[in-house]
């Protein structure tokens, strides 16, 4: 349904945005206001049914949560789920993470979404509600996108400042509340939220799901500390030869192999305390290290592509290489799972970088998630290779031409 339908481009006013362009959209409402979009997607149909939703909650590798509301309180608890409470049980929420990795459809519509780019893309998750069902007022750290696909929800938002929260709950929720906005989302509908922007959603009447498109937001310490650890390997690959710790290609670094000399140091009465020049020396030697941009992009680039342990590959495909593919016409597809990004010269997959200078064509697959028979004739031998690596693996796919 969604598979052949690409984001819009920067400049094309869309439904899913409410008439507005991608342009005017991150200018005015991405990370400032909330945006109500009544029939983002008219006549919408759910890439799953509440039945199937249940079935991948009870698949161990798959991440799911049951949050119950009750005259005592709350109760929440993690899958898999053998058993569910029943459809006629008002009050209660299933949540199911990254339903992307496990589904081709909802994958693509998530991917309608890539006018923001896929550094910030993060999942798709799909909750089912009974009458009364949600989570409670409370604030997410992250931007997202909730899309009603079956039923109706009751959405109140707030911008409060006040975010302290009720104590002594498995939940984060809001203690004092105080909603400005309050709608019903029918199936199509669709609502962004910019981070800490508080809200609350409950089902009204059965057989309510709703999509929440979530995005990726780092904190400066994650930032750093990543920035960090790419430097130290950096370092330690000066002394491995032509690759890194895990047979990564090595970034040109400073050349830090000089010993510590301390010669002319006078004795001491306090041999338990650190010396001075050492600590100078220290501090020194960090201001030699290199921290630019293909540093920092070497650690982005592994970290954003690096897939969660609940990613599966099926290399399932009829041929084992291009050169018997592309004969037959057609395309070279991503997997649902793969992710795939670069910067400069440097390419990402799947946690992976790839020991290949990058090439426009593979920009472009990273780019559309596919490319044609037409665009891989003529590809470099090594790159040839790669991509048979990566059809082996399960990372890409061919897809006949119908």
């Amino acid at each position: 349904m969604y598979s052949s339908t690409r984001p819009p481009t920067p400049d094309q006013p869309t439904p899913l945005l409410g008439g507005l362009t991608p342009r005017q959209f991150m200018q005015d409402y991405w990370q400032r206001k909330p945006l109500l979009i009544r029939q983002a997607f008219r006549g919408f149909r759910a890439p799953l049914s509440s039945r199937e939703v249940q079935t991948l909650a009870r698949r161990d590798e798959v991440e799911s949560r049951l949050i119950t509301r009750k005259e005592n309180g709350w109760t929440f608890k993690r899958g898999p789920f053998r058993r569910l409470p029943s459809a006629e049980q008002p009050n209660w929420t299933l949540l199911v993470q990254g339903v992307d990795l496990h589904d081709d459809e909802t994958a693509a519509l998530m991917r309608l979404f890539r006018f923001i780019p896929d550094a910030r893309l993060d999942d798709a998750m799909i909750s089912i509600a009974t009458d009364g069902g949600g989570v409670g007022p409370h604030c997410d750290s992250y931007d997202v996108f909730l899309l009603q696909a079956h039923g109706r929800r009751r959405w109140r938002t707030s911008q409060q400042a006040d975010r302290s929260l009720v104590p002594g709950l498995p939940l984060k929720i809001l203690a004092d509340f105080q909603p400005d906005t309050d709608d019903v989302l029918e199936p199509g509908d669709m609502l962004y939220l910019p981070p800490n922007a508080c809200h609350d959603g409950i089902a009204v009447g059965d057989g309510c799901m709703t999509i929440s498109i979530g995005f990726r937001v780092p904190s400066q310490a994650t930032l750093a500390r990543g920035l960090l650890e790419a430097a130290a390997d950096q370092i330690s690959a000066q002394h491995l030869g032509d690759t890194g710790l895990y047979g990564d290609p090595v970034l040109p670094g400073t050349d830090l192999s000089a010993l510590y000399s301390d010669a002319g140091t006078e004795p001491t009465d306090h041999p338990a305390e650190i010396p001075a020049p050492l600590v100078r020396t220290t501090l020194d030697t960090l201001q030699r290290i290199r921290f630019d941009e293909p540093v920092a992009a070497r650690f982005l680039g592994q970290w954003l592509t690096t897939l969660p342990d609940n990613a599966f590959f099926d290399p399932t495909d009829d041929f084992a290489n291009l050169e018997e593919a592309v004969p037959a016409a057609g395309s070279l597809v991503l997997d649902r799972c793969t992710r795939m990004m670069y910067f400069g010269e440097q390419l990402f997959i799947n946690g992976e970088v790839a020991p290949t200078a990058t090439l426009p064509e593979l920009q472009a697959l990273a780019d559309q998630r596919q490319l044609g028979a037409t665009a891989l004739q003529g590809l470099p031998g090594p790159v040839c290779a790669l991509l048979d690596e990566w059809l082996q693996e399960g990372w890409v796919h061919w897809v006949p031409q119908p």
